[in-house]
C-alpha cells in the first residue's frame, strides 16, 4: 500500500465487524483501536492481520487514517497530539481543539441523549478523558466556532488570517477524485448510503475527503467538486467552493446521523437565492 491509498481508503485494511466476515473478526479479536493502546501499538497489531482488499484496488472506509497518524509521527518525531498542536490548531487559533479538554472545560461538553428503540445513551467518552490513543482517524474534541475556522481555512485554499499551512494547489489535489474509473466499494459500504464515494451516486475520494464529481446522480442537492466527510459520533461537513459555503453539524447521535445530514443538505440548498 501506499500513502496515496492510505490518504483516499484504498489500503485494504478495514475496522473491525463482530461476525461481518472472518478478516473483519480477525480485527475485533485483535482488538485493533483499543483506547489503550498507542499509535505504535496499532500498527504493530495491523502489520500481523490480512488485508480485506489487494489495495488500490477498492475503497474500503478503515483505519487506513490512523496509520498515517503514526506514519506522521515517525517521520516528525513527535507524538500526533502535539504535532497537531504545533503545525495545526495552533497556528489557526483553535484554541478549543484537541484529543482531550482540560478538566475544567468539562462544562461545556455537549452530551448525548437516549437514542433508537431501546432508547440506549451512546458509549461516547468523555471530551476531558485524556485517552491513550490519540486516534489519527478520529477522537478529536472540538467546537464549531473551531471547526468553523477549520473549514474557512480549507474554503481559503489552505490560508486564515494571514496564515498559510499548505498551498493552494495543495488543497486543490486534496479536493480532487483519486479513485481511479470504475473503482468498486466494499459490499460493507453500503451503509453510506448517498455518502458513499461511488459512481453511482456522482462521487469519488480524494486525500481524506469524499467529493462529488458528477452533477445528477446523487440524491442530495450540492455542486460539483463540493467535498465532505462526518463522524461516527455524528459530526459532519462539507464545503462547497462554487458557493462559497462550508457547513457544520455538531451532534452526538450515531444512531440518527445519517438522517440529519441529509435534511441539513436539503435546508441548506433550499436556502439559496442566488
Amino acid at each position: 500500500m501506499t500513502i496515496q491509498d492510505l490518504l483516499r481508503h484504498t489500503s485494504g485494511l478495514t475496522y473491525g465487524a463482530a461476525g461481518s466476515n472472518p478478516i473483519k473478526q480477525a480485527y475485533v479479536d485483535a482488538k485493533v483501536g483499543d483506547l489503550k493502546d498507542t499509535n505504535a501499538t496499532l500498527v504493530s497489531k495491523l502489520s500481523k492481520l490480512p488485508l480485506v482488499f489487494q489495495p488500490g484496488t477498492t475503497w474500503e472506509y478503515s483505519v487506513s487514517t490512523d496509520v498515517l497518524g503514526r506514519v506522521v509521527e515517525v517521520v516528525s518525531g513527535e507524538s500526533l497530539d502535539r504535532f497537531v498542536a504545533q503545525r495545526i490548531t495552533g497556528p489557526l487559533k483553535m484554541r478549543d481543539t484537541a484529543f482531550s479538554a482540560d478538566a475544567n472545560q468539562g462544562h461545556r461538553a455537549a452530551r448525548p441523549q437516549a437514542e433508537g428503540p431501546k432508547k440506549v445513551v451512546p458509549r461516547i467518552p468523555l471530551v476531558t478523558e485524556d485517552l491513550a490513543y490519540k486516534s489519527g482517524g478520529g477522537g478529536m474534541v472540538s467546537t464549531a466556532a473551531d471547526y468553523a475556522r477549520f473549514c474557512q481555512f480549507l474554503l481559503n485554499g489552505g490560508e486564515l488570517d494571514g496564515v498559510r499551512l499548505v498551498s493552494r494547489k495543495t488543497i486543490e489535489l486534496m479536493t480532487a477524485n483519486h479513485l481511479p474509473p470504475g473503482t468498486p466499494i466494499g459490499p460493507d459500504m453500503a451503509r453510506f448510503e448517498a455518502l458513499a464515494p461511488s459512481a453511482a451516486m456522482g462521487q469519488g475520494f480524494g486525500l481524506g475527503f469524499a467529493v462529488r464529481t458528477d452533477a445528477g446522480r446523487n440524491p442530495l442537492p450540492g455542486s460539483t467538486g463540493d467535498y465532505f466527510w462526518g463522524g461516527a459520533y455524528g459530526t459532519f461537513f462539507w464545503i462547497d467552493p462554487k458557493e462559497n459555503l462550508y457547513v457544520i453539524l455538531m451532534m452526538q447521535s450515531p444512531e440518527a446521523r445519517l438522517p440529519y445530514r441529509y435534511l441539513l443538505r436539503q435546508m441548506v440548498y433550499q436556502a439559496i437565492e442566488r
